[in-house]
């Protein structure tokens, strides 16, 4: 239950779930988003809350045009927003859409998707199971065939990948698009990140979700059209800030716990994530391990631009001696081995 919801007011309007749509300049692809929320077949009761985040298209008229059809099939409908010179962004109209909400249970839905008319139910049914977790699916891109090495990683990775990669993948594992949650979930590990464009509010949540031992799982069926275009919010990201954060969260959760360890890759990635690593991870890597002879041929890295004199290095080798380390293990090898190659 929503703690700003009070009284008669929350016996009114409490509702099994929330479907989560934060709106800016979305009017193109609204139809067909809210035409299949109002064929969802779950048989709980839902309501659809919009935060429309200073469009300047005829975004809110859309939604307000299809509020009695949706009501109409028992969907209540809140919609609210703001006019101001600039969006807040995409965590902060998350953050507005489900503060005016009042569902047990949250559905994000993306104004520019579209969701197949299985997935709240089945969602649902999965996050009664998994009530501190972060709930996905697997789904279909538009364009088909657009990010195709990145839609078979979101529709391949296993339930026990969805940890393990959480460390070394380049976002979620389950991603944003397809969260469904409890709102209480929410309530422990958000608000989103409002700091606006260019902040990876989903991986930040994603994160912290995890350090408060959150669970991650999907159903495994296509629920959701997953739309790639070039206005998406993901594009104002850079690569640069995710690797930072990504690097960051490994120290903290696992290479602060390892007295020392190996990076198997001696090339260009390894380098850069040994550069990246805080000066007291970098005294804990013993080698820079290939099984390319031209990448190892100097027998030495030398991180000359370190602000640390002398500047520090570290040998190259072939012969990783070390295990393989696995981050679902209960015991940390002697010398575990960090691999750099899926940190591209």
């Amino acid at each position: 239950m929503n703690p700003r919801v009070t009284g008669s007011e929350a016996e009114r309007r409490a509702v099994d779930v929330s479907i989560i749509t934060p709106m800016y300049n979305a009017s193109c692809w609204l139809d067909e988003c809210l035409q299949a929320i109002s064929q969802q077949d779950f048989t709980g009761t839902m309501e659809l809350s919009v935060f429309d985040d200073a469009s300047t298209d005829d975004s809110r008229e859309v939604v307000e045009g299809w509020k009695k059809r949706l009501e109409a099939r028992g969907i209540s409908v809140v919609i609210s927003g703001h006019n101001s010179p600039q969006p807040g962004g995409v965590g902060y109209a998350k953050n507005k859409a489900i503060t005016q909400s009042c569902g047990e249970y949250l559905c994000f839905q993306d104004a520019d998707d579209v969701m197949l008319p299985q997935r709240v139910r089945l969602q649902y049914e999965a996050t009664l199971l998994h009530p501190n977790s972060l709930i996905g699916c697997k789904v279909q891109r538009d364009p088909e065939g657009s990010t195709e090495r990145y839609t078979r990683w979101i529709n391949t990775i296993t339930q026990n990948q969805l940890i393990t990669q959480a460390y070394t993948s380049h976002g979620p594992t389950v991603v944003m698009p397809t969260w469904f949650c409890s709102r209480n979930w929410y309530l422990k590990v958000g608000p989103f990140n409002e700091a606006g464009k260019g902040v990876p509010e989903d991986l930040l949540f994603f994160y912290q979700s995890l350090r408060q031992r959150g669970g991650v799982a999907r159903v495994d069926q296509c629920l959701l059209v997953y739309r790639y275009h070039e206005k998406a919010t993901t594009h104002s990201v850079t690569e640069e800030t995710i690797w930072k954060l990504r690097v960051d969260f490994l120290q903290e959760q696992v290479l602060s716990r390892w007295a020392s360890f190996t990076i198997w890759n001696a090339g260009k990635q390894g380098r850069k994530l040994y550069r990246s690593l805080s000066p007291t991870n970098q005294e804990r890597v013993k080698a820079l391990c290939d099984v390319d002879d031209n990448k190892i041929k100097k027998g030495f890295y030398t991180y000359e631009e370190s602000k640390v004199r002398p500047a520090p290095g570290i040998p190259n080798t072939t012969k990783d001696q070390s295990p393989k380390y696995q981050f679902c293990t209960t015991e940390t090898p002697p010398l575990p081995s960090l691999s750099a190659l899926n940190w591209t």
